[in-house]
């Protein structure tokens, strides 16, 4: 019981601050159609998900989901029941949802240092991510894709723009709160 009393209001925090963080972007031009480049807004996520392991990860994982939803939808281009649920899916509930499986994704890496395999899940995570913008890419938005590019190039193109920033910058971060974190976690 105290244990999931303890996981539940990290999550509660950690989603917060996840969700303070995806207001804080890079000063770049706006993606037409969703997508930025934020100061680490994964990382309280993915971070959420090593401490707690991939059941609540993948609950606070998709809690952050829910609320990036909500805070902004992009309604597809086409306008069937079948669009707007891999939108919902594909853009929100496993893109976001999948920064829950970080702990998942650490196992492989289990014999390198903590704070290594933490980020090497972690930026794991991350791809999963883009991942799923790249098929969402191509298979709702492709429509915006200038006449005579590729599809996936222009979802390859448009989702990596920003999701490669978002990389580098949660693997950095990953790579300096890591080893503090972990210590934390411990005591």
């Amino acid at each position: 019981m105290k244990t999931n009393l303890k996981a539940l209001c990290t999550g509660a925090v950690l989603v917060a601050l996840a969700t303070i963080l995806s207001f804080l972007k890079l000063p770049l031009p706006a993606w037409s159609y969703g997508g930025s480049i934020t100061l680490g807004s994964m990382v309280p996520i993915i971070l959420f998900a090593l401490l707690f392991g991939t059941k609540w990860g993948l609950i606070g994982s998709i809690a952050y989901s829910l609320i990036q939803m909500m805070l902004g939808f992009y309604p597809p281009p086409a306008n069937t029941v079948w669009a707007f649920f891999l939108v919902i899916m594909l853009d929100y509930v496993v893109a976001f949802g999948g920064l829950g499986l970080a702990d998942l994704f650490r196992k492989p890496f289990g014999k390198l240092k903590p704070a290594l395999s933490a980020t090497l899940a972690g930026a794991a995570a991350v791809v999963l991510r883009f991942l799923c913008h790249f098929a969402s890419g191509i298979l709702i938005w492709g429509v915006y894709a200038p006449e005579g590019t590729p599809v996936w190039l222009y979802s390859f193109l448009y989702n990596g723009g920003y999701m490669a920033g978002e990389l580098i910058i949660t693997v950095v971060l990953m790579l300096m709160l890591t080893p503090s974190v972990m210590k934390l976690a411990k005591k």
